[in-house]
Parts: structure tokens; C-alpha cells; sequence
């Protein structure tokens, strides 16, 4: 069950905490009441995992996850943060796509300014490179001159962070628009929480680098199903109070 977790969940948990998991499992499995509780809810759990990786069955609530609006001039373009290989100390493709996108849209005039996220540390090592050093430096390598305003959206551990920042930034700049360039999956709650900090935001969502949306083979099934999952884990964790920010 914790491997499950791990892969299906996007799980940025300790090797401790899946032993542990893996311990328990064992433990439950030597009562006859919990051993059958775990035999049919894994039953019931492999056949919908089944249903899920040999049928396009998931293309429904990924489209209607998906908000993809043409682009409109603004005043910043926001650029949401995805992940950093801490080991390498680079971007994840995520990252990088999400930047790119960001790029384009500031390259094509839409607005001067182009934000990144610096991660607060709360989840993951916090020795880890952050996210908004390394983007800036790609985005000095490509314009060493000429380049967009670059703002940073400091200690952020959630999208509803990043919305606060922002928020913040529009009100101390009089910024009335933004454009936000995210996943096409985080595109829906990404821009509600933005709108909730009295931002108009536009959804110009940047190509999925993860999976081929079409959900043609299993392995892209399989990497809609954790999108979805973080999806949902991720609202049902706002409901119920959500992160809390780290200080700086």
C-alpha cells in the first residue's frame, strides 16, 4: 500500500514513514477481520487502477480540470512554480515548461513583468536549490540584456501562496490582470484562488510535459491518474485547513 502511495500519490514522504506503512499493512494482516477489510480493498482498488490504465476513462475530469484561455494583454504573467531536482539542483520539466510558456507570452508583448515562486522548504530538504534562483538564472542566460522584470514570490508552500503573493503585488502595483501559465490540469483552482485575491487571472496554460493528454497508452493513463489524485488530495487538504506557511 505505501508503494501504491508513493507512485499513485505524488508522495514526497521519508523512507521511515513507508516502512512504517508497510509494517502496519502487515500487522492488520494477521486478524482475520482486518486481513479480509485489506484483501477486498485492494481488490476494489486494483480493478479501478485497471479500469483506469485500460480505458481512456480519465479524459472526462481532466477536461474538466482544464481552463485554456487566449492570451490578453495584462500586467504580469505568472509563472507557477512545479518542482526542482534537489540532487541535480535543476528544474523538473514541469519547471521549465511551465517557464518557457512564460517566456513566450513575454516575448509576444502581452506584459513587461514575469514572476517565479521560491519555495519555502516545508515539504522536501531544505538544503534543496530554490525553484525562483535557478529560474532566474535561465532567464539571464536566454537575455542577458533586455530581459522582463523579473519578481519573486517568496517562501510560497501552496498555489493559494502564490495567489496571496500576488494578490499582494496587485495591490501594491495596481495590477488589475494577470496571465496564469500553469499545468493544464491545475488551470481550474489555480485560477479560482487567484480570482479570490480580487485578481482577474487568465488561464494560458502551458503543454503538459508529463503525459500526452489524449491518454492513448497506459503510462500516460497512469501519469493522469496521479495528477488527478494530487488534485484531489490537494482540494481536500484546503478544505480541511490546508499548509501552513513557513516564515522567512
Amino acid at each position: 500500500m505505501s508503494v501504491l502511495a508513493a507512485l499513485l500519490g505524488e508522495v514526497r514522504a521519508p523512507a521511515p514513514l513507508l516502512l512504517a506503512l508497510i509494517v502496519l499493512c502487515g500487522v492488520m494482516g494477521v486478524w482475520r477481520p482486518t486481513r479480509l477489510l485489506l484483501g477486498w480493498g485492494t481488490g476494489l482498488l486494483g480493478a479501478a487502477v485497471a479500469l483506469c490504465l485500460l480505458t481512456p476513462v480519465l479524459r472526462g475530469p481532466l477536461n474538466a480540470l482544464t481552463v485554456s484561455q487566449p492570451p490578453v494583454r495584462a500586467d504580469a504573467i505568472v509563472v507557477l512554480g512545479a518542482g526542482v531536482q534537489c540532487g541535480a539542483r535543476t528544474l523538473e520539466a514541469t519547471s521549465l515548461t511551465r517557464l518557457v510558456r512564460g517566456l513566450e507570452l513575454w516575448r509576444a508583448g502581452y506584459a513587461p513583468t514575469v514572476t517565479v515562486s521560491q519555495q519555502s522548504g516545508l515539504i522536501g530538504p531544505r538544503d534543496c536549490a530554490k525553484m525562483s534562483d535557478l529560474e532566474r538564472a535561465h532567464i539571464a542566460a536566454l537575455y542577458p540584456a533586455g530581459g522582463p522584470e523579473v519578481l519573486t514570490l517568496r517562501m510560497v508552500t501552496t498555489t493559494r501562496d502564490e495567489a496571496a503573493r500576488v494578490g499582494a503585488y496587485a495591490r501594491e502595483r495596481g495590477w488589475r490582470r494577470v496571465l496564469i501559465v500553469t499545468s493544464p490540469w491545475h488551470a481550474r483552482r489555480t485560477q479560482a484562488l487567484f480570482r479570490a485575491q480580487g485578481v482577474d487571472a487568465v488561464s494560458v496554460p502551458a503543454p503538459e510535459s508529463r503525459f500526452d493528454y489524449g491518454l492513448l497508452y497506459p503510462h500516460d493513463r497512469l501519469a493522469a491518474l496521479r495528477v488527478l489524485l494530487y488534485e484531489g488530495l490537494s482540494r481536500l487538504k484546503f478544505a480541511v485547513g490546508g499548509t501552513p506557511e513557513r516564515g522567512e
